[in-house]
């Protein structure tokens, strides 16, 4: 019988693709598209990373999702110094989340508040992501618009505290294997993977939207 981590992996596979190959990431990895829509992009990830750190800490005594509350991970201070370098100082004011990232970031809190197995799912979608497929995404940002290297603009794609990303992952992936969920409980963190993954390629959507290229 597979691993739980293995079931999760190969049952959100489909939807873990659709996500990376949307319209838009393609355009924004293959480099045509300008440093507002990658801005923008950094943009929408803060109000789902919010969603995501600011109830962590409640949730770090729970006996299901605690074991993944771990602040090495934490984006948002990073999400933070990019958007500064992106947008200036102020930022803040022009702050605005696409509905589509508006419902992700909501789904999040409704789990975080609710339903800490469902959290679980949204941790793994997001951080396992970024310290994988987030790293080719913080290679092309450097080389298309000259960031410093693991510097100001890309500071989210580099995780300071894990000193070792594969030996983590290797961790991270005996963590949810040793998951306290019976089997019903496990398929519905399953469904909730995928509908995260789901989630995040309707941002990208509504981001291509915005970002189309001009043919």
């Amino acid at each position: 019988m597979d691993s739980f981590s293995t079931l999760i992996r190969t049952a959100s596979h489909e939807q873990h693709v659709a996500a990376e190959t949307s319209t838009f990431m393609s355009d924004l990895l293959g480099g045509r598209l300008g440093v507002a829509a990658y801005a923008r992009y950094t943009e929408q990830l803060w109000f789902v990373y919010d969603a995501l750190e600011s109830g962590a800490a409640r949730l770090a005594s729970d006996p299901v999702a605690g074991p993944f509350v771990q602040p090495e991970l934490y984006r948002l201070a990073a999400l933070e110094q990019d958007l500064a370098h992106l947008r200036g100082a102020g930022w803040r004011t022009g702050l605005a989340a696409l509905p589509a990232t508006e419902e992700y970031a909501a789904r999040v809190r409704e789990c975080a508040e609710g339903w800490p197995a469902g959290y679980i799912a949204h941790h793994y979608t997001r951080y396992l992501g970024d310290l994988s497929g987030g790293q080719i995404i913080r290679d092309r940002a450097e080389r298309t618009w000259g960031f410093e290297k693991k510097g100001d603009g890309v500071r989210f794609y580099v995780f300071e505290q894990v000193a070792n990303p594969a030996a983590f992952k290797r961790g991270y992936r005996d963590l949810l294997d040793a998951v306290d969920a019976d089997d019903l409980e496990r398929q519905r963190i399953v469904t909730e993977c995928k509908r995260a993954f789901a989630l995040n390629t309707e941002m990208f959507r509504e981001l291509g939207e915005e970002f189309p290229l001009t043919a």
